[in-house]
């Protein structure tokens, strides 16, 4: 009896740990001082020496040169986190990722076999990884069924750890298209229906609505067939530029930014001639492309590191973690080869606006920093590439409050012992991560 006692104790203590409190006047101000060696508070300008963060339930109160006592910020009694021998910046924001996924061609497989629930413990898992990464916010481009909305909420919530999601949901993509499930015998393909199937202008306006409906935070479209769809439908463009035009048109009216996976050249042009603010890869793109690309003011998102990972010659891909992927994808992987990395060398020097997406789930979760030592092996500066992580991410993907640091802004920072303008592998080694205001690693 007592034992049972104890441990329905056990079990208050922690749902009192986690449960919220009654109101925001009961909850006490969670103050914190972080005493940073060096601090690279807004990725592009020069960092600065050292310095205090003033960190108030979860947002950035004040920044002051130096090292800043408690007493003279009136927070005698904050919590103070001593950085002063580390690079401290903001947080890292990928703006392509899928957390649902995992590498590997049994990740087909198992659409079929799990439920939404498995999906969202896969989620958790990937979510965990990318966090402790150092990405404090990420932009999930595509996951099945509802899962990836539940796990948004629940990291919201403070349920599980992980980076703040945007969640697109399903991809809006034409029957038979990139996205739609396919391959599969009549009965299986029925039970599985792509929730963001259109054909057809009004069509493409319902998907988009009904995916604004489920609480999607941006719309993704594939404007062109994928690498990774088991078709022989290729990369070229699939959607029609009436259908691209009302998808772009109705995201807008709706307040949400569109973003299109495409390949081929023409699927390129045809989704930034509708209007969209990003595409994602744009590996056949040329300079005629890039030209396009600069007029519009659209952002690119190259996902390169995926490549470097699967293998960018035939024989990397017949030894990789791909190398049993169905023939159909084998044939458009070959032929990628090192094209991401010469088509975001030539966007770079052409001066097109990059920002940094991984296509996380095609690679492995929690690698997500190797974009940027991606980026400086094609030509970019460190410093270009912090900013394509940090403040040029968010103005892609139009996210508030994150990508610096400066008052008022969410508490998202990282530490590391070296320094990434010197050497940017020196993101790969991260001391200390902070996501509004909660550590999740480094100091007590």
């Amino acid at each position: 009896m007592i034992g049972k006692l104890k441990g329905a104790l056990l079990g208050l203590t922690i749902l009192a740990t986690f449960a919220p409190a009654a109101s925001a006047q009961e909850k006490p101000a969670d103050i914190k001082i972080i005493h940073a060696g060096r601090l690279l508070a807004v990725p592009g300008e020069d960092p600065l020496g050292p310095s205090t963060i003033l960190v108030e339930n979860g947002v950035v109160k004040e920044i002051r040169a130096g090292r800043v006592d408690g007493a003279r910020l009136n927070a005698a009694d904050a919590t103070v986190i001593d950085l002063s021998d580390q690079f401290v910046m903001p947080g890292f924001i990928d703006l392509h990722v899928h957390l649902s996924m995992d590498p590997g061609p049994q990740s087909r497989d198992l659409i079929v076999r799990k439920s939404d629930a498995y999906f969202g413990f896969v989620g958790a898992k990937n979510a965990y990884n990318t966090l402790m990464a150092g990405f404090t916010t990420v932009r999930d481009l595509g996951s099945k069924g509802t899962a990836i909305f539940a796990l948004r909420d629940a990291i919201r919530d403070g349920l599980v750890p992980g980076p703040k999601i945007l969640v697109a949901g399903s991809a809006i993509t034409p029957t038979g298209g990139h996205a739609d499930f396919h391959g599969y015998r009549e009965e299986v393909l029925n039970a599985m229906p792509a929730t963001g199937t259109c054909d057809g202008p009004d069509d493409c306006r319902r998907a988009v609505r009904a995916m604004v409906k489920r609480g999607a935070d941006v719309i993704k479209v594939t404007s062109t067939g994928g690498v990774l769809s088991n078709t022989k439908a290729g990369t070229g463009q699939q959607f029609t530029q009436s259908e691209l035009d009302a998808i772009a048109e109705t995201a807008h009216m709706l307040g949400r930014k569109v973003t299109a996976h495409a390949h081929a050249k023409e699927g390129i042009e045809a989704a930034l001639k509708a209007g969209f603010d990003s595409i994602e890869h744009s590996m056949w793109a040329d300079e005629g492309t890039m030209r396009l690309f600069k007029k519009t003011g659209a952002w690119l998102i190259p996902t390169v590191y995926p490549i470097t990972y699967v293998g960018d010659t035939r024989e990397k891909l017949l030894q990789g973690p791909f190398k049993d992927m169905p023939p159909n994808v084998m044939e458009k992987l070959i032929r990628l080869g090192k094209q991401p990395k010469d088509m975001t060398r030539m966007a770079y020097k052409m001066g097109v606006k990059i920002a940094l997406g991984t296509d996380s789930g095609v690679s492995p979760h929690g690698h997500n920093a190797q974009e940027f030592i991606e980026y400086v092996a094609i030509g970019m500066t460190p410093r270009e590439a912090l900013m394509a992580g940090t403040v040029n991410a968010a103005e892609a993907g139009g996210i508030e409050n994150v990508g610096r640091i400066a008052p008022g802004m969410a508490a998202d920072i990282v530490a590391m012992p070296g320094n990434p303008l010197d050497d940017i592998e020196a993101v790969l080694d991260l001391s200390f991560i902070m996501r509004d205001g909660i550590i999740f690693k480094g100091a007590k």
